[in-house]
């Protein structure tokens, strides 16, 4: 996972046409996709909309020059985390239903309904569809532009001021980490080897993980004292200079937002 971090920093650092665009345009456009999808009513002609946003974020994603291993690792990556719930919906009956079908009864007088199959389908979809647009939007974004997107956009200072110092310190929590890691495969130390006993591995990572929080700690109130040398006080704020969206920025921005209006439209109101 923390190499994954200096990966996703690595792939927004390169070129392409959606690479290019202001991270304003980009962090609009992916979360009026992400409202639209959510907002769609919970019926089984969520497909059209969904199939439609997808082949949209399909050339984007082309349009970015990554490769689509990227995307599957991660969407494979987050999947475990929505699936869970999704999966257990099909156990469930839902207000979206006004009668349920029992499909397969289980022991404990568990059934599974397929009304509640299709409210998880439906769940899926929206679900593949939401976290597509962020993966596009985290993989051609920096965390720095987008902070700094969010920032012209209207955030708060305190938010910006508090997230940009996240940002500076998960990368210094990774580079600590990695230290820590060089000096385990120096000493030729492997958690997930079998042969060493479970006593001596669970000992050797709780010092790891104490002395890594610790060394953050420290880096953390070195860098803090720095900061206050240098007037940071409770009035600091997050200086993020005016600019003005190019031609291009507006132009795909008009279009996406016009194609992610009318296809839920569309689709609800005329389909």
């Amino acid at each position: 996972m923390i190499e994954e971090l200096y990966s996703i920093e690595r792939l927004a650092l390169e070129k392409s046409i959606i690479h290019d665009l202001d991270s304003r345009v980009k962090i609009i456009v992916s979360f009026a996709a992400i409202i639209a999808m959510v907002a769609y009513p919970y019926t089984w002609d969520v497909w059209i909309p969904g199939g439609l946003f997808f082949a949209f974020f399909i050339i984007a994603w082309i349009l970015s020059g990554l490769s689509f291993m990227t995307y599957l690792k991660r969407v494979f990556l987050i999947l475990p985390f929505g699936i869970f719930i999704i999966l257990f919906q099909i156990f469930f009956e839902n207000r979206h239903y006004d009668v349920f079908t029992p499909v397969v009864d289980l022991p404990l007088g568990i059934h599974i309904y397929a009304e509640s199959m299709e409210f998880a389908a439906i769940l899926l979809v929206k679900f593949i569809v939401c976290i597509s647009f962020i993966i596009l939007l985290s993989s051609t974004t920096t965390m720095q532009d987008m902070l700094k997107g969010s920032r012209r956009l209207g955030l708060p200072s305190e938010f910006a001021l508090i997230i940009g110092l996240m940002i500076r310190y998960l990368f210094v929590f990774a580079e600590i980490f990695g230290k820590v890691n060089n000096v385990f495969e120096t000493r030729c130390f492997n958690a997930f080897d079998r042969r060493l006993p479970h006593k001596y591995r669970l000992r050797i990572l709780s010092f790891a993980i104490g002395t890594l929080f610790i060394r953050s700690y420290e880096q953390g109130e070195r860098t803090y004292i720095s900061m206050l040398c240098r007037g940071y006080s409770k009035d600091s704020f997050l200086n993020v200079s005016k600019k003005s969206l190019k031609r291009n920025d507006l132009l795909f921005l008009a279009t996406a937002m016009v194609y992610i209006i009318a296809i839920p439209v569309y689709a609800y109101f005329i389909l």
